[in-house]
């Protein structure tokens, strides 16, 4: 069991940066692999970035790396997802998602298999 607890969400004016914080805890969260994913309303859910926890190795959405970037600490027991230059298309729920393995499709939230609650981000002047 993974329990997974979002926080970082606000309001920021177009241009600003962000970091959300995502708090795994349970047995079995060293040995997973942590995501972040972003939903907005009307649409699907979408893969933002992933993280191994135990390696550091990461998979990022390539139409999001040049403003996004995430990060762990272990030490903190924390996972990061930066966001830099946020626009009004970013406002979502970003979640906070984790899976067993390594391999298979990470942009299917359906091959992660705990999630939080979601933290609401909203973008606008």
């Amino acid at each position: 069991q993974v329990q997974l607890a979002e926080s970082g969400g606000e309001l920021v004016r177009p241009g600003a940066s962000l970091r959300l914080s995502c708090t795994p805890s349970g047995r079995s969260y060293p040995g997973y692999i942590m995501g972040w994913f972003r939903q907005a309303p009307g649409k699907e859910r979408e893969f933002i970035a992933a993280i191994s926890w135990g390696t550091g190795r990461t998979e990022q959405a390539a139409s999001l790396t040049d403003r996004f970037s995430i990060s762990r600490d272990r030490v903190a027991i924390k996972m990061f997802l930066q966001m830099n230059g946020l626009k009004p298309d970013d406002t979502a729920v970003y979640y906070c998602a984790a899976r067993s393995s390594w391999s298979g499709d990470f942009y299917d939230a359906r091959s992660y298999d705990y999630w939080g609650q979601g933290t609401q981000v909203t973008v606008s002047s």
